[in-house]
């Protein structure tokens, strides 16, 4: 493990870019940046995405002064932004520590929760990254209602499969998201919350990060942010938008931000570089001010 990363994610200001739209989340993300579904071919499609992708974090307002991290999709990790495999023109060009979005997506609601589905090339995809000097991963199940049992089977899953994941040397940054749109949001982040505190203990050694739906009730995972076995505690946009996002963080102390829908808001395939730079800037500013809790 890089250990100038390690006190980067641990002890630095700033937050996590989210640029790790899937397959699915591709063409919703390509519409938002001026780009309409039905304009490219399918296997155009990721090569549009890998530019917009590289044209932010190419961007002079994208470093490592206030971007910790960026969550990158497999396809960004094995393309390459001037001449340098993604993953090491961040650390090495922008000081910015390299994630990766490992799930292949969710399976079908159950118990008021969406798992996982299966991944079995995890093996292969963990040393792929490790060799490409990817830091640490990201894994995304749904909670939708405040159904112990389901919610308790999603921890356990991602729980499980964090423990792989720390075996590699890498960081799991473990992604219960509650929907923002559930009648049972508060009620639902009481029991995860109590349900991620017993699960924690288990680890040993061993630390973790978290990325959580902004809470109903300010400061609902202060238990969570001051655990030993937690390296890092990250909030998901998960629909509001990036005022109200930033309006809900700012008040949530210790919580940083991992946005994604809501970091690109307003970005344009149509601006111009310095519009689109000076956008940028306004978006990471306020997102960063936000971060600081």
């Amino acid at each position: 493990m890089n250990t100038e990363q390690l006190d980067r994610i641990e002890n630095g200001h700033g937050f996590l870019a989210a640029l790790d739209q899937s397959g699915g989340s591709t063409p919703k993300a390509l519409a938002l940046y001026g780009i309409e579904e039905g304009t490219y071919a399918d296997d155009e499609m990721m090569d549009l995405v890998h530019a917009m992708r590289t044209r932010i974090i190419r961007s002079p307002s994208f470093s490592g002064s206030r971007v910790l991290g960026a969550i990158l999709f497999e396809d960004t990790m094995d393309r390459q932004i001037e001449g340098l495999d993604s993953a090491e023109f961040l650390w090495a060009n922008k000081q910015v520590v390299p994630f990766l979005k490992v799930d292949r997506g969710l399976e079908d609601e159950s118990n008021g929760v969406q798992l996982m589905k299966p991944i079995p090339v995890l093996s292969e995809l963990l040393a792929r990254a490790s060799g490409k000097g990817v830091f640490g991963t990201k894994m995304r199940s749904v909670i939708k209602r405040a159904d112990a049992a389901g919610i308790g089977a999603a921890l356990d899953q991602q729980f499980e499969v964090g423990v792989q994941i720390l075996s590699t040397g890498l960081v799991p940054i473990l992604e219960p998201e509650v929907d923002i749109f559930s009648p049972d949001k508060a009620e639902i982040e009481d029991i995860l919350k109590q349900g991620v505190l017993s699960r924690l203990d288990e680890l040993d050694d061993d630390r973790v990060m978290l990325k959580l739906s902004l809470p109903t009730t300010t400061d609902q995972y202060a238990e969570l942010v001051e655990h030993p076995n937690v390296l890092r505690v990250v909030a998901l946009s998960g629909g509001y938008s990036r005022d109200e996002a930033n309006q809900r963080l700012s008040q949530c102390h210790g919580l940083i931000a991992s946005f994604s829908r809501a970091l690109t808001e307003g970005l344009d395939v149509n601006q111009s570089d310095a519009e689109f730079d000076e956008t940028l800037d306004r978006s990471i500013e306020s997102i960063f001010q936000a971060s600081k809790g």
